[in-house]
């Protein structure tokens, strides 16, 4: 099960770290072609939600492999998690089931590594 999670953490701290840095550095009007939900939010938020996605991707994978304050690996994930039930709760007030699917997906995945690292499988 080690194995699995390590897997599983790589995979999601990748697309959250991809998906941080695009907001985090790329202009909202650039990005608003992209992703329609962007004209909901002010270009600082959208930074702010890509900052925290890169923190979250960094979480997910620093503290274990340094074996420093490895109890923030959880931590992450649930953080990403919580991030994932607001983005669904946004795409569905905007009607966008696509996104909605995504969000699920990332919310099972982060939720599995909280509960993995928190749980039996803790370090």
């Amino acid at each position: 099960m080690s194995v699995f999670l390590w897997i599983l953490q790589a995979i999601l701290a990748a697309v959250f770290a991809m998906s941080g840095l695009v907001k985090a550095i790329q202009p909202k009007e650039k990005l608003a072609g992209k992703y329609p939900w962007m004209q909901d939010f002010s270009g600082a938020t959208v930074r702010f939600i890509g900052v925290m996605e890169l923190l979250g991707a960094i979480g997910l994978i620093v503290p274990a492999a340094a074996g420093i304050a490895p109890v923030l690996t959880p931590i992450a994930g649930t953080g990403l998690a919580v991030m994932m039930v607001l983005a669904a709760a946004m795409h569905i007030r905007r009607k966008e089931p696509s996104g909605v699917a995504v969000t699920a997906i990332l919310f099972v995945l982060a939720a599995l590594v909280a509960w993995g690292r928190f749980g039996h499988y803790s370090w």
